[in-house]
């Protein structure tokens, strides 16, 4: 029985150590309701630190999810998103937004209403080499990390607060110091989540090369709260059952319905860890019924209930801001 408690260095611990990103931030956006903007998909991952007020992110086929201040949204594979004050607010493209109000000496952009203010650091990453890109399949579609999370709360923390503080003041230079920021504060949040998450296995090598099996992971990566049984994943990828539950078997090496096990709770390990998220929000988010079904699944699997793992990794992580693995 694997246990999901701190541990000696391995190979996880190795891998994240190496996590380095290097970000691209596009604008600070100072923005007064009502508002709204779309954001193209494009193959960089994007992300937004919401710095003041609050807002919505909208990505086609998921829920709308409520931002506050404090809360970092991380969108691993650049899906095409929408930004709003309101879910009622008129959206207009990002491009069109800043032709129309073009950015500042200091790369910010000034949209005004006459409501609510909310103030977003915008931008995009990418992990620097030689850590492998595939890190970044294994996270949710949708990623937010909330700075009062335990386990990053000691570096995160100061860290929003610096940004903050140069996002008050029209300093020359200030594009390259959000840069240097996010690359921190994106790191930290994407090595606490897959520190969770690689306990559980996801941070293999991924599935051998077949299409279909491909797509099937993806989908329980990406809708775990489904409720997918062998048949409707054959059906999704357009194989009978008995095909599809060999072909997966062969390139994944493991069945379907213990590879959707660990993906939803590698994901519950990497919330427990990176997000301030209850256990009963993060057992729906996982495609659990409720706290308790999340807590037997898990105990089962990994000898320590999640409260109990949380409160490990969020203890061990105060003391070095690695979040070993």
């Amino acid at each position: 029985m694997e246990r999901l408690n701190p541990a000696p260095r391995d190979t996880v611990t190795d891998l994240l150590a190496a996590l380095a990103v290097h970000s691209s931030v596009f604008c600070l956006s100072d923005l007064a309701a009502p508002w709204g903007f779309a954001v193209e998909g494009a193959g960089m991952p994007k992300f937004h630190l919401v710095l003041e007020g609050d807002c919505w992110l909208r990505v086609e086929g998921l829920d709308p999810v409520r931002l506050g201040a404090g809360e970092l949204v991380i969108l691993p594979r650049g899906e095409r998103h929408t930004m709003s004050d309101d879910l009622g607010s008129p959206v207009i493209g990002l491009d069109q937004m800043i032709a129309d109000h073009p950015l500042d000496a200091s790369a910010r952009l000034w949209y005004s209403g006459d409501g609510a203010r909310t103030r977003l650091l915008c931008g995009g990453f990418a992990l620097a080499a030689p850590v492998p890109g595939h890190l970044l399949t294994v996270l949710p579609p949708i990623l937010i990390v909330d700075r009062g999370s335990t386990s990053i709360s000691s570096w995160v923390e100061p860290v929003f607060a610096l940004i903050r503080d140069e996002a008050s003041h029209a300093a020359p230079g200030a594009q390259v110091i959000f840069a240097k920021l996010a690359d921190v504060f994106l790191a930290q949040a994407l090595r606490a989540f897959l520190a969770g998450a690689g306990q559980a296995g996801l941070l293999g090598p991924g599935p051998r090369p077949d299409p279909p099996i491909e797509q099937a992971t993806a989908l329980m990566r990406d809708q775990p709260a489904r409720p997918w049984t062998v048949h409707s994943l054959a059906r999704e990828v357009g194989m009978s059952r008995t095909s599809f539950t060999s072909r997966f078997r062969d390139a994944v090496g493991e069945s379907p319905m213990r590879h959707l096990a660990m993906v939803r709770l590698g994901q519950a390990a990497g919330f427990l860890v990176a997000a301030d998220l209850s256990v009963e929000a993060i057992a729906r988010r996982t495609g659990y019924a409720n706290n308790a079904c999340l807590s037997k699944a898990f105990k089962r699997e990994f000898g320590i209930s999640p409260g109990a793992y949380r409160m490990a990794r969020g203890n061990g992580a105060s003391g070095n801001g690695a979040g070993n693995g």
